[in-house]
């Protein structure tokens, strides 16, 4: 993997903010149940479920590291209410991933999984944006573990609990279905902009067919 870029500076007016959210210095540490301790040897990206071929695509920690390195200069908006601007993410993008290891024709969602079977499920078109990443990297320094490291994905266009810590694995899905925090109360597509923090707000067609 190349080695990221320099940060780009924002610019000296703030940006607008997406209702409700206040501009956070600094980057808080958030983040259900424990952090978990890395080990390289057993570290393993898994893509899996509905494949264009059938088959299971992995990578180890150096193979997933090697792939093509970008940077995504974008906002984090956490539904706590906090957004943190003109962050620097680098790492592999999630286009990259879909090219490398292709969705079958059928496929609308993905879940996307982490450590301790923690999961948040996104719209294929969520996922497939040129800015999601699987960000390895946060202003040119590697994430700590507590930031997620080894890889969180960033979805900088939707509240930050869609995009998990300690990414583990995509699977593919023909059909919809809600993740860990989808299953908890919250909404089900998570845009910031339209202020999409809890079920009780989705509208028809927003969360899974019962």
């Amino acid at each position: 993997m190349g080695q990221p870029e320099s940060r780009e500076s924002p610019g000296a007016e703030q940006l607008e903010l997406p209702p409700g959210q206040r501009l956070q210095k600094g980057w808080p540490v958030t983040h259900y149940g424990p952090v978990p301790k890395f080990k390289p040897d057993r570290w393993e990206f898994r893509v899996f479920g509905a494949t264009a071929d059938g088959d299971k695509h992995c990578w180890n920690h150096e193979e997933f590291t090697a792939l093509p390195f970008a940077t995504v200069v974008a906002d984090l908006h956490c539904v706590t209410k906090f957004s943190m601007q003109g962050a620097e993410w680098g790492g592999v993008l999630a286009r990259d991933v879909l090219a490398l290891a292709p969705p079958a024709p059928q496929v609308t969602h993905v879940m996307v999984w982490a450590e301790y079977g923690f999961s948040s499920n996104l719209r294929l078109a969520d996922f497939a944006s040129d800015r999601t990443v699987f960000a390895t990297h946060e202003g040119g320094e590697l994430l700590t573990a507590e930031h997620g490291f080894p890889v969180r994905l960033v979805v900088p266009h939707l509240y930050a609990w869609k995009g998990p810590k300690w990414v583990r694995g995509i699977e593919y899905m023909t059909a919809d279905r809600r993740g860990f925090w989808e299953e908890r109360g919250y909404h089900n597509i998570g845009d910031p902009w339209r202020e999409q923090r809890y079920s009780y707000q989705e509208e028809p067609g927003d969360g899974p067919e019962l």
